[in-house]
C-alpha cells in the first residue's frame, strides 16, 4: 500500500495536516506513506516518524505548466494506491489526476468532482472539541475506514538542535532564571500583522507585568519592520529586547522556541508551530481570519487567542470573516489593545 498526502500551502496548514499521518500508520502500519508539500515548509514536518517520504513542490513547478506536467508524470511513476488531495486547488487537481492512483480523496469543489473518487464536503460547524481545521482533514479519511476525531500536530526536534539552541542563548546572555517570551511580530502579510504601534503596547504590557527576557521572530528581509515595532516600545521595554538574538532558519526558529516561556503576537505559522512544540500561546487574530477554524487546541489558560469579533460582535452580524479581507486594515484600526489587556494580563500570570 502505498499512500500520498498533497498539501501545497503555507507552515501552519502542512503543519495541521501532519495529524493525518499518525491515523493512517495505525491504520496501515506497513504502508508507505508520502507528504507532498511546498519545499520552504519542509523544517516544519522534518523526522516525523510516521512520514517516510517527502516530496518538495517548489517554484520551478508553481511557475511553469511545462514543469506541473513533467512533476506530475513523474508522481505517476510512484504508483500510490491512494491520494488524498488537502490542498485541492489546480495544481494538486493535475497532480492527483495523473497519479494514477485507484482511490483519490479531496474535498467537494463542483469543477473538480471528475478529479477524485471521493469529494468531501467541508463542514462549517461543528460539535467536536476539535475545530473545524482538524475536523475537516479528518473528514477525508472517512473513505479509508478511518473515524479519527482528535490529534495534535508535533514537531519533532533532535537532542542535537535542542542543547546548541540552549548553548546559542547563553552565549547570547540568555538568564533561563528569568521569563523568556518569543513575539511573534509579523504576520504573513500585511493584512495579518497587527498595527506595529498596538504590537508595541502589547509588548510594553509583557515588559511592564514579567520584567522578562523578550525575544522578536523575524527572518532578515523583515528587519526593518521589526526594528521599526522595536523602536516603538518604550526605553525600558527595548532593555529587555534581545533583538539580534533569532533563528537564521525555521529549524534554529523551532530550537530557540522550545526553551521559551510563551510566543504571543500575530496567529499564524508561528504560533502553530509552537502549539506543536507544547509552549504556551496568546495568539491576536487578524480580523478576516475565522477563529473558530483556526483556534487549535485553546483552553483560555495556556491557549489563548483573541479576534476583533469577540469584542465587536455587530460589525459581523451580515459577513463572515473571509468576507472582511479588503477591509482588514482598517478593522485592524479597531482593535485596540485596551480590549484583551485582562485577558493578557492573566495569560502572563500564569507564564511567570
Amino acid at each position: 500500500m502505498k499512500i500520498l498526502v498533497i498539501q501545497q500551502k503555507m507552515i501552519g496548514d502542512v503543519l495541521t495536516s501532519s495529524i493525518l499521518f499518525e491515523a493512517l500508520r495505525t491504520k496501515y502500519p506497513n504502508a508507505q506513506l508520502d507528504y507532498l508539500v511546498n519545499s520552504h515548509t519542509l523544517p516544519v514536518i522534518e523526522n516525523n516518524p510516521n512520514i517516510d517520504n517527502f516530496i518538495l513542490f517548489t517554484k520551478a513547478e508553481e511557475n511553469s505548466k511545462r514543469a506541473l506536467l513533467k512533476f506530475a508524470k513523474k508522481i505517476k511513476q510512484n504508483k500510490y494506491d491512494v491520494v488524498i488531495d488537502v490542498y485541492s486547488k489546480l495544481s494538486s487537481n493535475i497532480i492527483s489526476f495523473f497519479s494514477g492512483a485507484k482511490t483519490k480523496i479531496s474535498y467537494y469543489k463542483h469543477y473538480s468532482t471528475f478529479v477524485y473518487t471521493h469529494n468531501i464536503k467541508r463542514l462549517n460547524k461543528t460539535e467536536s472539541k476539535s475545530n473545524l481545521a482538524i475536523v475537516n482533514r479528518f473528514q477525508l479519511l472517512q473513505p479509508l475506514g478511518i473515524e479519527a476525531t482528535s490529534a495534535k500536530p508535533k514537531i519533532y526536534l533532535t537532542d542535537k538542535e535542542i542543547t546548541d539552541s540552549q548553548q546559542f542563548l547563553i552565549d547570547n546572555h540568555i538568564d533561563f532564571n528569568k521569563p523568556l517570551y518569543m513575539i511573534s511580530v509579523l504576520g504573513s502579510g500585511t493584512n495579518k500583522t497587527y498595527p506595529f504601534s498596538y504590537m508595541a503596547k502589547v509588548i510594553d504590557r509583557i515588559a511592564q507585568q514579567t520584567n522578562g527576557q523578550i525575544l522578536f521572530n523575524y527572518i532578515p528581509n523583515q528587519e526593518a519592520e521589526a526594528k521599526a515595532i522595536y523602536n516603538s516600545c518604550q526605553p525600558e521595554t527595548q532593555k529587555l529586547i534581545f533583538f539580534n538574538v533569532f533563528g537564521k532558519n525555521l529549524r534554529e526558529f523551532l530550537a530557540i522556541t522550545k526553551h521559551c516561556d510563551a510566543l504571543i503576537g500575530n496567529e499564524g505559522g508561528a504560533v502553530n508551530m509552537a502549539k506543536a512544540l507544547d509552549i504556551k500561546t496568546f495568539a491576536i487574530f487578524s480580523p478576516w481570519i475565522s477563529k473558530d477554524t483556526w483556534s487549535l487546541f485553546e483552553d483560555d489558560k495556556t491557549q489563548v487567542s483573541v479576534h476583533l469579533k469577540d469584542y465587536k460582535a455587530e460589525i459581523y452580524s451580515n459577513k463572515a470573516e473571509k468576507e472582511m479581507k479588503k477591509e482588514a486594515l482598517e478593522l485592524y484600526k479597531e482593535f485596540s489593545p485596551e480590549f484583551f489587556e485582562d485577558k493578557l494580563k492573566a495569560f502572563l500570570k500564569q507564564t511567570i
